[in-house]
């Protein structure tokens, strides 16, 4: 079978893992990345990736720069048959006609609207239903957690409802220097907050309410969630439920992973690419259940949780694998994606 030869347009915080996340994909080929930056980022892409100039006005300012430009969005699109837009919110909605005049297949990230696309996408909730559109948008960060965790507890017949609390990082590390708060933390102006409302656009039945702040910290937001149960359950019961999912980790502050900054740096330690965590991380130490109720808390990485989400995406659009189980295991596979970062995963069943 041929490799689904991919293009990526827009070389940032995403657009630089995808890009990476691609090229570990036995049955993928990326035939590069397009972007209008001319600085050190598109430098850095230039030296391994071929680049191609978003715009013509970037093109000659690329040149410029000493970037060598392979071409125009235009052709690059003429060499895929998927394009992965990764571009600032509301860029790709306007980019979308340009690909299907292309007759190139698209991936959209979660700043757009699920309106753009009609369909969104998480691997483990709804695979089955991207399998051969022209398009479709993997939800945000935030959004993709919340449809991993309480998915997987909705499908093991034990979610009635579910409340939760969202502490957002201010910006990404990399443009802290150009914004964000100090001091102080600032309330979604409305509740629901729009993470909720998003996770159903994915599982339509999902009873769920979210409420977020952004706080002065710029590494990975915090979920803090009340789940209302269908019945009474041991905490031996939820916590097997999430065990069953892809893409869910368990971190414990019994062996000091009390903070965010521990998690990040216990990455780095891992030899993870850029630091990155592509698994939500529920603190297991701190899963609580009484009666019908559960309480939990975990760490969602922004920067990397949707990456998986969007190689697997690639595959459903092109319809090479027709099922969830065998994207997402080759998906974590190539990626050393774990269940339990403090376990070898030689000694353990649960790793991926």
């Amino acid at each position: 079978m041929n490799p689904i030869r991919v293009g990526v347009n827009g070389y940032g915080v995403i657009g630089k893992r995808v890009a990476d996340a691609i090229l570990l994909q036995p049955d993928m080929r990326l035939i590069g990345v397009a972007d209008i930056a001319t600085d050190w980022r598109i430098k850095s892409a230039a030296n391994r990736l071929p680049v191609f100039a978003s715009t013509a006005e970037v093109r000659q300012g690329m040149h410029d720069a000493g970037v060598t430009v392979r071409g125009s969005l235009d052709e690059l699109l003429t060499q895929c048959d998927v394009i992965v837009d990764t571009t600032p919110k509301h860029v790709a909605a306007g980019n979308l006609e340009r690909y299907r005049g292309a007759g190139v297949k698209a991936v959209l990230q979660g700043g757009e609207s699920h309106a753009t696309t009609g369909h969104s996408f998480v691997a483990q909730a709804n695979y089955a239903t991207a399998l051969g559109r022209d398009s479709t948008r993997v939800v945000s960060c935030n959004t993709t957690s919340i449809v991993r965790v309480l998915g997987a507890l909705d499908t093991a017949g034990l979610l009635q409802r579910a409340r939760g609390v969202l502490i957002r990082r201010a910006t990404d590390p990399w443009e802290s220097h150009l914004g964000g708060i100090m001091n102080t933390m600032v309330p979604e102006p409305t509740i629901p907050s729009h993470q909720g409302p998003d996770a159903q656009t994915v599982l339509p039945g999902l009873d769920v309410v979210t409420i977020a702040a952004k706080g002065a910290h710029t590494q990975t937001h915090t979920h803090f969630w009340t789940l209302q149960l269908s019945r009474e359950a041991a905490r031996d019961e939820v916590l097997d439920a999430l065990r069953a999912a892809p893409r869910i980790a368990f971190i414990r502050m019994s062996d000091g992973l009390i903070a965010l900054n521990s998690t990040i740096e216990l990455m780095r330690d891992l030899g993870r690419p850029r630091g990155d965590m592509w698994e939500v991380a529920i603190w297991e130490d701190l899963v609580t259940v009484t009666g019908n109720e559960a309480y939990l808390a975990y760490q969602v990485y922004n920067e990397a949780i949707v990456v998986p989400e969007t190689i697997d995406a690639i595959r459903a659009l092109s319809g090479t694998v027709t099922d969830a189980e065998t994207s997402i295991r080759l998906t974590d596979k190539s990626l050393g994606m774990r269940q339990d970062f403090l376990t070898r995963p030689e000694d353990s069943d649960h790793d991926r």
